[in-house]
């Protein structure tokens, strides 16, 4: 692998306190460079700031990126998402945007179970085929690690068969994918009156299948008012913890419902949603290192005036990370450029909590802050070169084509430069 040097960057937001000690924009220490480089040798971060015009690093090829004028980030992690799933809910959002509320709408069949439904029709194909163009354009949005659930087989035979097409996304396209079993995202219908059995079934059946063919790292639980109890939810998770699986969780998203208090009793590794947790359970989650993934594109895909309350998170001294949430009923969003727009216009968050909720907090949600979410010496090199003038441009534009290149573990796997049309020598500039 040849080596890389990023060049003439304007900025380098490092999001690294200890490497670059600064606080910028609401006190927020997001280890900002003005002006520099990056060097990368065999796939991982050397140097950052200043490392010379052409260093050398032996006898590899070096590649050179100038970046001149542009702002770099570490490649941003998306730690909360349904991204492989079958087919899609426009008309939902047409009922949506008519009056109807997401409880009304799966009562009239649909919602997660219409996905379902879906998913046992599709194959293991199908569900990567239409997978991959959902992670190339998350990538050339910037993300370079994602989470991915089950969750839409809701039986034993589907939750595999889902996991298994995850595992082949990873495989087949640059985006490190982290797959999250989600047997409990709500109750299929056949199972509808007969609740116990359903549980009985994911603790017995599910996560002992799906650990035997080591398919998943974490388990997760829908805990919310109608779907999963906050006593069915512990059950799930410390059943997932008994057989090697970390447990994360859907927490208190339309109502109070205990699951910020089970996150921590269990050490969560992180809890999402939290639009109506109680301060007694973020406090606790604060004392169990639990961290807060708050998700704003469901906010918006529901057109719900109500958004977690990221402010009062930060002050309690939580991680807060940011997550798309990618999903085809409620977030239809797959990129975190988009989120970080909505989390600094909805949630009132800085630009710099923004970008750390993307980036070294996302990180942590996933178990992976030893090895992404900074820039920092020894890390592995993925890194996004924005064009743009300044790290606050990004949530500042809502979405657009901002991203000049993506860098997955050393490797250039994206330059926008390489695609852009070239000009006829025969055209003249439109006047605008």
């Amino acid at each position: 692998m040849a080596d890389l040097l990023i060049k003439n960057a304007g900025q380098i937001v490092t999001c690294d306190p200890l490497l670059f000690d600064s606080s910028d924009d609401g006190g927020r220490s997001i280890g900002l460079v003005d002006g520099g480089g990056i060097l990368v040798s065999d796939g991982r971060i050397q140097a950052v700031g200043d490392v010379g015009d052409r260093p050398s690093l032996g006898t590899g090829a070096l590649e050179v990126l100038d970046a001149s004028g542009m702002v770099v980030l570490p490649g941003l992690v998306d730690c909360h998402t349904h991204t492989v799933f079958a087919g899609t809910r426009e008309k939902e959002y047409e009922m949506r945007i008519s009056g109807a509320s997401y409880m009304e709408i799966a009562e009239q069949g649909g919602g997660i179970n219409s996905t379902v439904a879906q998913v046992r029709r599709a194959s293991e194909e199908e569900l990567v085929n239409t997978a991959l163009p959902r992670l190339r354009s998350m990538l050339r949005s910037g993300t370079t690690t994602v989470e991915v659930k089950s969750g839409y087989g809701l039986d034993l035979d589907n939750e595999i068969k889902m996991l298994r097409a995850i595992a082949k996304v990873g495989e087949a396209q640059p985006i490190d994918v982290i797959p999250t079993f989600l047997g409990a995202h709500e109750f299929p219908p056949e199972y509808r009156d007969a609740r116990d059995r359903y549980v009985a079934l994911v603790l017995d059946e599910m996560i002992p299948a799906v650990c035997e063919e080591g398919l998943a790292e974490f388990c997760d639980v829908f805990c919310e008012q109608g779907v999963y109890t906050a006593e069915q939810a512990r059950s799930i998770l410390e059943r997932g913890k008994d057989h090697g699986l970390k447990p994360m969780i859907h927490a208190d998203e339309f109502a109070e419902s205990g699951a910020a208090e089970i996150a921590a009793e269990v050490g969560a590794v992180c809890a999402g949603h939290l639009g109506f947790a109680s301060e007694d359970g973020l406090t606790a989650m604060k004392r169990a290192g639990t961290v807060a993934v708050l998700l704003p594109g469901v906010g918006f895909g529901l057109a719900k005036p109500r958004f977690a309350d990221a402010g009062r998170m930060l002050d309690l001294g939580l991680d807060v990370a940011l997550a798309t949430d990618f999903n085809p009923g409620s977030s239809m969003v797959n990129s975190l450029l988009i989120i970080s727009s909505l989390a600094c216009s909805f949630m009132k968050m800085t630009p710099s909590e923004a970008v750390l909720g993307m980036t070294r907090h996302a990180a942590r949600a996933v178990g992976r802050e030893d090895s992404v979410g900074s820039l920092s010496p020894g890390k592995n090199a993925d890194l996004v070169v924005f064009r743009v003038p300044d790290f606050r441009y990004i949530p500042y534009h809502l979405g657009g084509d901002i991203v000049e290149a993506v860098i997955k573990g050393g490797k250039v796997v994206f330059n926008s430069a390489q695609e852009r049309p070239r000009k006829s020598r025969t055209s003249s500039p439109e006047a605008g």
